[in-house]
């Protein structure tokens, strides 16, 4: 009877453990470093951003002279000509505010550019990371870039440099 309950009690050990699931994680933020194409687009993005900006606070600096302009003139000036200054100073505050929306806004050119750029180096990565999950059989795959605060993590169980080596990095 002993020798039954033993076999039993290890026949269920040994199936605990195929029922136990598997997790990884990775660090999209260096994948994403290690990928010459992201360095590349993420270039060109930091140089439209910085020309834009330029070009933002050239309006803004163009808003300034016109308005210390009008202030030194203003004793100078009768009624209709400071009130046609004033619409002139306005108008172009109001233009480059759109410019700078246009550009800069959550759905601006910015944004669409990015997701022009690196939202094709993301899907990459997001397949590498399934196919990776499918072949391993991980029921969960971390990001420990991400906001995820991750206390302790076993390195064998970082699976980035996996990744690079399925995109061919």
């Amino acid at each position: 009877m002993k020798k039954i309950l033993y076999i039993l009690i290890i026949i269920l050990i040994s199936n605990l453990d195929s029922y136990s699931q598997k997790f990884a994680y990775i660090d999209t933020d260096y994948i994403l470093n290690k990928i010459p194409e992201f360095k590349q687009a993420q270039d060109k993005l930091d140089n439209l951003s910085s020309q834009w900006q330029k070009e933002i606070e050239d309006k803004y600096a163009d808003v300034d002279a016109m308005y210390k302009s009008y202030q030194q003139e203003q004793v100078l000036l009768t009624e209709p000509m400071k009130n046609k200054r004033e619409e002139a100073i306005m108008n172009k505050e109001i233009e480059t505010k759109e410019l700078q929306n246009k550009y800069f806004s959550p759905q601006g050119d910015l944004y669409m550019k990015r997701q022009e750029l690196i939202k094709p180096i993301q899907d990459k990565i997001y397949d590498a990371v399934q196919q990776l999950a499918n072949n391993n059989k991980y029921a969960i795959i971390f990001d420990s870039s991400s906001d995820l605060i991750m206390l302790y993590s076993n390195p064998n169980l970082d699976k980035s440099d996996k990744i690079l080596e399925i995109l061919g990095y």
